[in-house]
């Protein structure tokens, strides 16, 4: 049977290519391509140039039109015949492809054809380093495979022949070596997810159980976007040494820490972050994983605040936690990356409403706050604070707005187990 390998491509060049349509403008295309340029430079690859094509939406046959197609080929064809430029490895399109599309797309351009969710599997793959993680990723990576099969398997075609000759379905003989070695990849695929699925299981009790035997203590997760600091925050709150990176997915294993501010003590963890698009089939594989956002009795939502579209990445991991039945969890957000955050004042001839590279960050931090005043607080729980935790700025403030909501939370739920607050001695 073929493996699902897509991390045989390192250090090859890759050409990106995305969609401008009526509900992606052309702003929002180049910054889903500099996301999807940053998976793949963190997978490995090295992208040497960028295609998009503005139509309704995507071909059922070929994604982009056949122009565009024969265009893209053009390219990978004068890299291969110019002996300065190295030749395209592969071609990775910014959304999911069904096999039709990547059977068409390669027998066109015949290189390697990769699109957004086979790039993330192959990420989470490099990443995973327990066996509990290691056993999501593999089972999403069937998953994704099971109905690309075909695919894999064009070189063995279903063959005529055979007594009966007219083709029908009944007819003897006419079953080549094609179905026959789909049929047996499927069953092993089938037969691998149920094990996998039973392993996952087993693990998922075991953490159930570990959960349960922590104690009377509060659960506070760490949850957002993909590569906004959540690791390093956990570092810095915790004092432990949870492995953080510039690069996306550096952090695939929950991190559980138990720590205590002003001898107060509750569990930490830190989670897998969120991304545009990511593929249900790994939502689904890690949901044991998810459970301890799932318990957790506050969230921690860390923004990258100096991101231009931070307020979109805070939708999607909102629209996230909503999938996974945490909409209602008390959350405070945490604007993280203050010292990174750039603006340019707005000229004053200048009539169009200011974008957010035009707004100040003392601006930025007057509308969040009040945005947070204005009753949300009251009904989902919400409150904002900027730091910085590179800098460690404004930590202390944090900790406080942590401790006040720790505190709070653990007179709801254990209202007989009294903790010494030293700050009731105030």
């Amino acid at each position: 049977m073929k493996e699902f390998v897509i991390s045989e491509a390192k250090a090859e060049t890759a050409v990106l290519v995305g969609l401008i349509t009526k509900d992606q403008d052309e702003a929002k295309t180049k910054e889903y391509l500099d996301e999807l340029e940053f998976l793949a430079t963190t997978a490995g690859a090295r992208t040497v140039k960028r295609f998009t094509q503005k139509v309704g939406g995507p071909s059922a046959v070929t994604y982009v039109g056949s122009g565009k197609l024969q265009e893209i080929r053009q390219y990978i064809k004068e890299c291969e015949e110019d002996e300065d430029d190295a030749p395209v490895g592969m071609v990775i399109f910014d959304d999911e492809l069904s096999a039709k599309q990547m059977r068409n797309i390669e027998k066109e351009l015949q290189v390697k054809i990769l699109d957004r969710t086979s790039l993330i599997l192959d990420i989470f793959a490099m990443r995973a380093q327990t066996a509990e993680a290691k056993a999501q990723v593999e089972l999403a990576q069937h998953r994704y495979m099971l109905p690309r099969l075909q695919r894999l398997w064009t070189h063995l075609e279903r063959q005529g022949g055979g007594s009966g000759g007219g083709g029908g379905k009944g007819t003897v003989g006419l079953r080549g070596p094609g179905e026959t070695q789909l049929e047996m990849d499927r069953r092993i695929i089938l037969h691998r997810i149920t094990l996998l699925k039973q392993r996952l299981a087993e693990i998922d009790q075991q953490k159930t159980t570990q959960r349960k035997n922590r104690g009377r203590l509060i659960r506070v997760a760490l949850v957002g976007y993909t590569n906004v600091g959540k690791s390093t925050l956990m570092n810095l709150l915790s004092k432990s040494d949870v492995f953080a990176e510039n690069k996306l997915f550096a952090t695939l294993d929950t991190t559980v820490r138990k720590m205590a501010i002003d001898n107060l003590p509750f569990l930490l963890a830190d989670t897998v972050g969120f991304i545009r698009k990511l593929p249900s089939d790994l939502v689904e594989s890690f949901k044991s994983t998810l459970d301890e956002v799932r318990e957790a009795d506050l969230l921690v939502h860390v923004v990258d605040i100096s991101h231009p579209d931070f307020e979109e990445q805070i939708r999607v991991v909102e629209q996230t936690l909503g999938e996974l039945g945490c909409a209602d969890t008390p959350t405070l957000i945490v604007f993280n990356k203050i010292d990174a955050y750039h603006w340019t004042p707005q000229d004053e001839d200048d009539l169009t409403p200011p974008t957010r590279e035009n707004i100040s960050l003392e601006e930025l931090q007057r509308t969040w706050m009040a945005k947070m005043g204005e009753g949300n607080s009251s009904s989902t729980g919400m409150e904002c604070i900027f730091i910085s935790a590179r800098e460690r700025n404004n930590i202390d403030a944090l900790r406080t707005l942590l401790y006040n909501k720790v505190r709070e939370l653990h007179v709801q739920k254990y209202p007989y187990n009294d903790f010494f607050y030293p700050n009731d001695m105030e």
